[in-house]
């Protein structure tokens, strides 16, 4: 068990958090949940001891061994995949050379009876002891099966890790963490650069295999999967709820209406006194009663409700111009670079106020289709726009052309059309740019930052075809609320290349799976392509047995 006892951050006097104490059992699998900037990967880092708190203090058995997977890292190195992935276990290929280095100098010397060559002796056998309780373990083969679950190929096992984008860093980052088998695993928005059999497949692991786990994430499926304790981070305290993360929802909500109504009757009961005060403070036989209200007043401690939503935001598109009934179509189409082909022969058909979803592993083919509808490379086969399709497009390079010198509000004035011009405040507000935030030059904004700006951009813009290639990755579940319900009014026809289970349920309604150098149609929605696919894979388990 860990323990966290009374631990707080404060920053040129404000306090992130004060007095924060819980404990992580065995086998608990904890979600920490709160609003961006609550704390909860400033505390996620304290328990990984990346950083230390202002007061208070983590504690935790001896030999008790955490990993922390944070949201960005800056490692760099010119190791394979392989070679990168099995440093989860340069501890014991360490303990087994310094073993063969003593026993080696054991059989040179000739000191038995020194004291040198009996702490030698005990010193060995001590590290024996440790290594060989160690259970036998063939270390490649747990390797391949790491990375291979984490939608690695057998290729790139040899590749330079400098080879790969962040998003598959992470991912070689997060095998290390799953082959150390460690006490405790600490993952911060660890899905955000995974495809969904990837995330399927982790959320498996750290059910059956993984010990304790404290996660942060966005993705609400995920979460709601794995864990069964919900830890949530608000106006400088923590509440610990025993439920899940949709159970803990609807928990928070009953505490909040009884935190209102507490605060509702202590505001009437202030006011009634105040008035007391002000109707007799002059008046002699009162003078008591006025004194002892007043006194009472000071010491009173004012009930607090937290952070309740009052921003009840809805986004409306404009009404989409009319398209032609086929939007797109897209006839016997391949891409290949060089001798690597994405995929051959493909074809697809999307009609006019179809919501499609783009799936399949990293790699695939998801957003080299995305671009050729898009005109922007060249392929073999044919794809056409129907008759007055107006494209809507959120590229993963979007927030590049945003213009640095526009502040935030200037931004979003500048295209805000209809009632939406009257509400920019709390639209901005909503995405987490409100207040003197909105203020700030785009220039000056976090990759993430942009990125969100960038989607409140391309959802005012009136078009009747929006393609979204990952547009989830930065926002936080309010936000995907807010998205997804104005993209479910969405007249216009919708293509989306997501890994996100739950924003995708419900929105799309038709699958095309990218796998295998072909496309795949699937007439069910998300729940059902996961459903079918679960099947298949068990069917091929017992194939492979058999």
């Amino acid at each position: 068990m860990i323990s966290i006892d009374a631990i707080a951050v404060e920053f040129g006097g404000t306090a992130l958090f004060s007095d924060v104490s819980f404990s992580i059992n065995e086998n608990d699998k904890i979600a920490l949940m709160g609003k961006n900037g609550a704390g909860k990967s400033t505390l996620l880092k304290i328990i990984a001891g990346a950083s230390k708190p202002s007061r208070g203090k983590v504690s935790s058995p001896k030999n008790y061994v955490i990993s922390y997977l944070p949201q960005h890292l800056l490692t760099e190195d010119d190791c394979t995949v392989m070679e990168e992935a099995s440093k989860a276990f340069a501890s014991i290929f360490k303990m087994k050379s310094e073993i063969e280095a003593i026993n080696e100098e054991l059989t040179v010397r000739t000191d038995y009876e020194s004291d040198a060559y009996m702490k030698l002796i005990e010193k060995v056998s001590e590290l024996s002891e440790k290594f060989y309780s160690i259970e036998e373990i063939n270390y490649e083969a747990e390797v391949e099966k790491i990375l291979m679950g984490l939608g690695f190929v057998r290729s790139d096992f040899s590749r330079p890790t400098s080879e790969f984008s962040g998003g598959w860093r992470m991912r070689i980052e997060l095998a290390k963490i799953l082959l150390q088998k460690p006490d405790l695993i600490l993952l911060d928005e660890p899905t955000n650069h995974m495809d969904i059999e990837s995330i399927q497949w982790l959320e498996e692991f750290l059910i059956s295999q993984a010990k304790a786990v404290v996660v942060i994430s966005h993705d609400r499926a995920f979460v709601d999967n794995i864990t069964t304790r919900t830890i949530e981070v608000t106006m400088g305290r923590i509440y610990d709820y025993k439920a899940k993360y949709s159970h803990y929802l609807e928990l928070r909500k009953d505490r909040r209406a009884h935190q209102q109504k507490a605060y509702d009757e202590q505001q009437k009961m202030i006011a009634d006194n105040q008035e007391f005060i002000d109707r007799f403070k002059g008046t002699y036989s009162k003078t008591l009663q006025v004194q002892s209200r007043v006194k009472m007043l000071e010491k009173l401690v004012p009930i607090e409700v937290d952070e309740v939503d009052t921003a009840a935001l809805k986004l409306k598109f404009p009404p989409s111009p009319r398209s032609g009934q086929y939007p797109v179509i897209v006839n016997e189409l391949s891409k290949s670079y060089g001798d690597h082909v994405v995929f051959n022969n493909a074809n697809l058909v999307i009609e006019r106020g179809q919501k499609v979803a783009f799936v399949g592993k990293n790699g695939e083919g998801k957003s080299t289709m995305v671009k050729a509808i898009m005109n922007e490379i060249d392929f073999e086969g044919s794809m056409e726009l129907g008759h007055n399709a107006q494209i809507g497009y959120f590229a993963q390079n979007q927030a590049s052309l945003l213009d640095g010198d526009l502040t935030i509000f200037e931004t979003i004035d500048r295209i805000a059309v209809g009632d939406i011009r009257n509400r920019i405040k709390d639209l901005l507000g909503a995405f987490m740019f409100g207040g003197d935030i909105s203020t700030k030059k785009v220039k000056v904004l976090s990759g993430g930052e942009k990125t969100r700006l960038a989607m409140i951009k391309l959802l005012l813009e009136p078009v009747n075809v929006l393609i979204l290639d990952e547009p989830t990755n930065h926002l936080d579940m309010k936000t995907k609320d807010i998205i997804k319900d104005a993209l479910k009014d969405f007249d216009g026809t919708l293509i989306l290349v997501s890994h996100d289970r739950d924003f995708l349920d419900g929105l799309a309604t038709k699958v095309f799976e990218f796998g295998e150098k072909r496309v795949k149609e699937h007439f069910e929605d998300i729940s059902g392509f996961l459903k079918m696919k679960k099947m298949e894979s068990m069917r091929d388990l017992e194939n492979a047995k058999s």
